[in-house]
Order: C-alpha cells, then sequence, then structure tokens
C-alpha cells in the first residue's frame, strides 16, 4: 500500500495560520531541500498567495512562481485555482480563465487543483480544458469537491459530483475539507462509496485540525483507501493549519504503508521553519487563536484561512470583542444563501455579511455587492433554496436570478485587451496584465512602485558613474 503526501506550508499552512503572510524571501533557502523529500506535490501557488504578494509583500507572483521552480526542479508545483474566478472573487471571461491557466503552467505549476466554490461545474469546464490544451504529459488536473454538510449535502451526491468530475475528463480528485468537519465516520463512507464509484482514479484528502478532528480522519481515510493526503511541515501545522507532515509520516510507517518520504529532508523543513513562525508570533502576525482547537467550527463550519481573516480584520478594526457573535451569525447566514460551502470566495463574502451584520447591530441593514451578485446567480446555482425573503429584497418583487453561466451572457475578450491599454507601458508582459485584471488597484500599485524602483536606481548609477 502507498499513500502519498502534498505538502502545504508554502501556500495554505501559511494561509491558514497567518493569512498568507510569508515572503518568498523567508523560505527561499530551504527550497532545494524540499527538493529532495519526495513529496507527491508541494502547494506554493494560488489561493490567497497572489493577493497578498501584490497587495502586502511587495512580491512579483509570478516571479515568485519561477524563482520556486528553479529551486525546485524535481518537485511538482500545485496551485489551488478557483475555477472561473481564477484567484479572485468574482467571474472571468473564458479567454482570461485559458490564458491565466496557459500562464500558470508556462511558469512552472504541474498540477492544477481546480475547483467551484458552489460545486457547480459547468464554471471549472474552461479551466479543465485549458489545463488539457497547454499542459504537457506530467501536468495534472485535479477536479476539487468543496466539502461541507448540509441537510443537502449527502455521501450519494458526493459520489455523483465525483463520477462527473471523472467523465468531465480530470485526472484526479480532491475532497477539500476546508473547515476540518469531515469526521472519521464520515470519511469512511465517503471515501469507500467514491472509490466504488470511480474505480482506480486516485482520490486525494485535504482537511485542517480546526476541529481536532482531521489526525482522525486522515486515518480513516487512509484504511478507506485515499491515495494522497495534505500535510504541513508540523511547526506550520494544527490549529486552523493541516495535520502535520512528520506525525503522518511516522505513523504510516508503522503500519508498513509506503509514502515515498525523506525522513532526513522533512526534517530538516521543519527544523528551518521553526524560527521563521517564532519570528511571526514575537511580531503578531501569527495569532493564537489561528493555533487552538475549536470544536465549535463543527458548528460554524469556517475554515482556517477564514478564520484567520476574521481574525485579522476584526483586529483593524479594534473589534475583537464582536468575535464570538460573528462566528455564531455565520451559520445563519450560510442557511439564508441556500448552504454554500465556506470556501473562497463564498468565504469571504458569508463571513463579512456576519461581521457586518453583527457590527451595524440590523441583520442585512447592509448587504455587501458581492451577496447581492450571489443571489442573481453570477456565482452559479445554490446547494438549496435561498432565503425568499432576502431574495426578493435584492431581486425585487417578482426577480429571478440567471440560469446560465454568467460569462455566457457577456462578450468575450475584452478583459485582455482593455488591460492591456490601460496598462500601458506599465504592463511589460502578459503576466502583469493578467496580474491588473486579477487585482487591479493592487497589481498597478505594485507595477508603478516596480518602475519607480527601476527609475531610482537607474539614477543612482548614473551619479556613481559620474
Amino acid at each position: 500500500m502507498r499513500v502519498q503526501f502534498t505538502e502545504t506550508v508554502l501556500r495554505d499552512a501559511n494561509q491558514s495560520l497567518m493569512a498568507t503572510r510569508l515572503p518568498y524571501s523567508d523560505y527561499e533557502a530551504i527550497l532545494p531541500t524540499m527538493d529532495k523529500a519526495g513529496y507527491y506535490s508541494v502547494e506554493c501557488w494560488g489561493g490567497a498567495t497572489f493577493d497578498s504578494c501584490l497587495r502586502y509583500l511587495n512580491e512579483d507572483p509570478w516571479e515568485r512562481l519561477r524563482k520556486i521552480r528553479k529551486n525546485m526542479p524535481n518537485t511538482r508545483l500545485q496551485m489551488l485555482l478557483r475555477g472561473q474566478n481564477l484567484l479572485g472573487y468574482k467571474h472571468y471571461h473564458d479567454d482570461v480563465v485559458e490564458k491565466f491557466v496557459q500562464l500558470s503552467i508556462k511558469n512552472g505549476i504541474d498540477i492544477l487543483r481546480i475547483f467551484d466554490a458552489l460545486n457547480d461545474f459547468r464554471n471549472i469546464k474552461t479551466a479543465l480544458e485549458a489545463t488539457k490544451k497547454y499542459g504537457g504529459k506530467n501536468t495534472v488536473a485535479s477536479g476539487c469537491i468543496s466539502y461541507t454538510q448540509s441537510p443537502v449535502h449527502t455521501v450519494q451526491k458526493y459520489v455523483e459530483m465525483c463520477k462527473e468530475l471523472q467523465s468531465m475528463g480530470f485526472d484526479t480528485i480532491c475532497l477539500k475539507d476546508m473547515a476540518g468537519t469531515m469526521s472519521p465516520y464520515e470519511a469512511e463512507g465517503l471515501i469507500k462509496g467514491i472509490k466504488d464509484a470511480v474505480g482506480d482514479m486516485p482520490l486525494i484528502l485535504h482537511t485542517h485540525c480546526t476541529t481536532g478532528m482531521a489526525y482522525m480522519t486522515l486515518t480513516k481515510a487512509i484504511e478507506s483507501g485515499i491515495d494522497v493526503i495534505d500535510t504541513a511541515t508540523s511547526c506550520f501545522s494544527n490549529g486552523t493549519s493541516q495535520p502535520a507532515t512528520e506525525s503522518m509520516f511516522y505513523a504510516l510507517q508503522q503500519y508498513g504503508i509506503e509514502t515515498g518520504l525523506n525522513e532526513r529532508a522533512i526534517n530538516e523543513v521543519n527544523d528551518f521553519f521553526k524560527p521563521v513562525k517564532q519570528k511571526y508570533i514575537d511580531n503578531g502576525t501569527l495569532n493564537p487563536k489561528s493555533m487552538g482547537t475549536d470544536a465549535q467550527a463543527l458548528v460554524y463550519k469556517v475554515p482556517g484561512g477564514m478564520l484567520s481573516n476574521m481574525i485579522a480584520n476584526l483586529t483593524d478594526m479594534d473589534a475583537m470583542d464582536k468575535f464570538d457573535a460573528a462566528l455564531a451569525e455565520i451559520p445563519a447566514v450560510r442557511a439564508d444563501m441556500g448552504y454554500p460551502p465556506l470556501v473562497t470566495p463564498l468565504s469571504q463574502m458569508v463571513g463579512n455579511q456576519a461581521v457586518t451584520n453583527v457590527l451595524v447591530g440590523e441583520r442585512y441593514k447592509n448587504i455587501s455587492n458581492e451577496v447581492k451578485n450571489y443571489f442573481r446567480g453570477e456565482y452559479g446555482i445554490a446547494p438549496a433554496p435561498v432565503n425568499k425573503d432576502l431574495e426578493r429584497e435584492i431581486l425585487g418583487e417578482g426577480g429571478k436570478p440567471i440560469d446560465c453561466r454568467i460569462e455566457d451572457s457577456k462578450r468575450t475578450g475584452e478583459d485582455f485587451s482593455n488591460a492591456e491599454q490601460e496598462l500601458g507601458a506599465l504592463g511589460r508582459t502578459e503576466e502583469d496584465i493578467m496580474s491588473y485584471i486579477c487585482f487591479p488597484k493592487q497589481a498597478k500599485d505594485f507595477l508603478e512602485k516596480r518602475k519607480a524602483d527601476e527609475e531610482r536606481i537607474c539614477s543612482y548609477t548614473m551619479e556613481a558613474v559620474d
């Protein structure tokens, strides 16, 4: 028996614990060692990394990816892609999605884990087709299901989803338990049911330690036939992050299960990251709340990244005294929206609306544009019926949400050409233009600063020559 590991410290582990504030410079030196560790893959890009690079870290996300690729030539690099949302919070035209996938593969990505927040698979089809079009024989398109529990989410429903992903042409399937609420019992029934339905197709489980369930759930998943598990080097594990790589390796080793991991290398990786973690604890970036276990998340269904962002935002507003009330409001907002899985961008939409409801003191007195667009159908089909009174307030009496992909009602091609014109000389590459499309203000600020820094260096150089 063989179970392989995806290491998450470069993306989801630090995203969950410290809101993706880990700069490339903090881990560049350990990349050659990680390249020898024998991971199935290293998740290093996508998710919130792109936004954080531009918004907080003054990094070009594309350059970060190229540097990781250069320092890890023998390891498959993995990204998380939000289907038609790419890495942002709205749906993009098909041609933009295709170009983004092409550039991601060109710059070093081997595995694209593609999901839609509502599990509306119409919204991942374009990204899948682009992966097949531009990827090589070793490029993997991984169809991802956003796992949650609700009155409408059953084992049979998930089995049918997996059969659909298989028929669409995905290479692997990932169950993404972003809130860490999957129990060992649920994992056993789910994975056995999926394995019976899809045969030898590789199955991956991604979970979090938020509720304290993850180690038990992974153990039962391994017994039930899972092929790959997501883990984080131990000093960046637990809390709202993933289970520890070394601990799971040690347990599987005793069971006689092959992992392909190099024990010495994974221990060196952890030793390297220990002082990195301590630095961010000391400066307050890594909040102790993110490192704890909270079984109440079994009720709230809140994923790690969402929890750390809520903490960061409430702290910035000096409103952490409202944290418990905001957390308690989340299930009610989620029910009003038809039980969407709490994964980006829906986790942010639900979380922000819950915080707003609590801070304002009146539910839905202020409704975000994103929530309004959700009710209009712009994100896809809700898993269950939404609150009709709220729908009526947003859409008007007799108003109906759209019943097609939002991209199908738009003209294609205008995003990329418009962005190229707007950026002008600032947009030197297709990657620059794509950054601008995804995050216009943040990308433009970054590109302007890049230009100013280059001009300043050039000025200094000329003065030195004179």
